[in-house]
């Protein structure tokens, strides 16, 4: 089925953030993470300073890279709290609460690259075999959630530049739900979205 949301070159590119917004996230998140290594706490937004998009609530992934390294990577999948306080809260947990990393030293601040991602709401796939959802899948594109009772697991799209090919991005992505790689069942649900990415 076709998603309707925002990606790159399509009409809906209204709903995209600006650069100048970009760089306030950006400023945030580094603040956040800052202010926790200073308090142990993350920054506390006063949203009203911020412009309307910012403001309004919006789901978001905050990674962190040293070296070129994975450091650090947490995120919202739905919208719950203002854009730019998820942004903060989703860089201090990715510096100090990842449970794959110990938590960020200053001395690793200078090294630190942030890569923030804004998510689309999630639309549900329809497919009738593992099969049918491969052949729906649109590298590059579709960051995906998939959820099997109390397993769930999510990739970005960004994932995709690791594991190009569609099979083995869904046999990932259930291996990080905690479920075999070749696990399939009827009661699997997998939603996809999209994210504009800086």
């Amino acid at each position: 089925m076709p998603l309707n949301n925002t990606i790159p070159g399509n009409e809906h590119d209204s709903d995209r953030l600006c650069e100048e917004e970009h760089e306030l996230l950006r400023k945030v998140a580094r603040a956040s993470i800052e202010h926790g290594l200073q308090t142990g706490q993350p920054l506390a937004v006063d949203t009203a300073r911020y412009p309307r998009p910012l403001r309004e609530p919006g789901a978001s992934f905050v990674t962190l890279n040293e070296h070129g390294q994975l450091r650090g990577c947490i995120g919202s999948l739905e919208a719950i709290r203002p854009l730019v306080e998820d942004v903060a809260h989703n860089a201090y947990a990715a510096a100090f609460s990842d449970p794959r990393f110990p938590p960020l030293r200053a001395s690793e601040l200078p090294d630190l690259d942030l890569h923030i991602s804004v998510l689309s709401p999630a639309t549900p796939m329809q497919f009738d075999s593992e099969q049918d959802l491969i052949r729906q899948l649109r590298p590059g594109v579709d960051g995906l959630v998939l959820e099997d009772g109390y397993h769930r697991g999510t990739f970005l799209p960004a994932v995709w530049e690791s594991l190009p090919d569609p099979r083995d991005f869904l046999q990932h992505l259930k291996l990080k739900a905690g479920l075999p790689a070749d696990y399939w069942s009827d009661t699997i649900r997998v939603s996809r979205y999209v994210t504009e990415s800086f």
